[in-house]
């Protein structure tokens, strides 16, 4: 068993097929299929199912993810150590939805720092897919996000319940708004605003981000939901409003990270992050959103 199979099992699970993950190695398809077919032999068990689909994992690859996650995260962690400046010991990888960046993230990372000063953190921006599959082949330890997929080795937690709000270019602008700006917030947004909006007809304008609806209301005109927390600083300076007796929704943020974590910092990481978002729920944060 080297690092490459284990690298390329992982990657087959998070991508679901030998090609995709083929092409995200930058290798063969064929060159896959020869590394899974010899760490199969190594352990003595199918990992996948092959169909026309892709590749999904058997009842003993979902056993040997977890195993295969903690041994590249020890490499991977192992890698870093080697390469640090002398005053870290250790390093760590966190990747979250720009909107938590933006919204909490800043402080809780100003905190882990004061707290853990002798560790190196690395911070991405990243959706759902990129993040979940980063820490299945274990490049991040630890991912925030909205709408997190359930994996074999993983731990799941709730962190605390953003309130989406409807904003505007104008207080009295009319709804429908033929200007609206539709924001991707994942499925459970997707289904709500469909259910409060049946009749709504197609947005003109989509994204994935933000605060790029942000600006697009805020220099073209129009409306979208945000944040209550990112909205504050915006209201505040009148370059958006509230649009009354509008409805809101409920966008809840979790934590991911590796449910049998056997690294001391990291644990002691997630743990500082769960009382952070304790807090918050708490309603203990501050207003720490910067205009978008």
């Amino acid at each position: 068993m080297d690092l490459d199979q284990i690298k390329t099992f992982l990657s087959v699970a998070a991508h679901g097929s030998f090609q995709a993950a083929a092409g995200h190695l930058y290798v063969t398809q064929s060159t896959v299929s020869i590394r899974i077919q010899r760490l199969e032999a190594e352990l003595g068990a199918a990992l996948f199912v092959r169909n026309r689909a892709g590749a999904a994992l058997t009842s003993q690859g979902q056993r040997f993810l977890p195993h295969a996650q903690s041994l590249l995260l020890t490499f991977e962690q192992a890698r870093h150590d080697i390469g640090l400046p002398s005053r870290f010991r250790a390093s760590i990888a966190i990747g979250a939805r720009v909107g938590l960046w933006q919204a909490v993230l800043p402080d809780w990372i100003g905190e882990i720092r004061r707290t853990i000063p002798d560790i190196a953190i690395r911070g991405e921006i990243g959706f759902e897919d990129d993040l979940m599959r980063g820490l299945i082949q274990g490049r991040i330890d630890i991912g925030m996000m909205y709408t997190p997929q359930h994996s074999a080795g993983l731990l799941i937690e709730h962190l605390f319940d953003e309130t989406l709000i409807l904003l505007a270019s104008e207080p009295n602008r009319r709804w429908p708004d033929p200007d609206y700006v539709y924001v991707d917030w994942g499925p459970a947004f997707y289904t709500k605003h469909a259910n409060c909006f049946p009749d709504l007809e197609g947005p003109a304008q989509r994204v994935n981000i933000g605060w790029l609806a942000a600006q697009l209301v805020s220099r073209n005109g129009g409306s979208c939901f945000l944040p209550e927390r990112i909205a504050a600083p915006l209201i505040a300076a009148g370059r958006l409003f509230p649009l009354a007796n509008s409805p809101s929704f409920t966008l809840p943020a979790y934590m991911v990270s590796a449910r049998a974590a056997d690294h001391d910092i990291l644990r002691q990481v997630v743990d500082l992050l769960r009382a952070a978002a304790l807090r918050e729920r708490h309603g203990d944060g501050r207003d720490r959103a910067e205009p978008a």
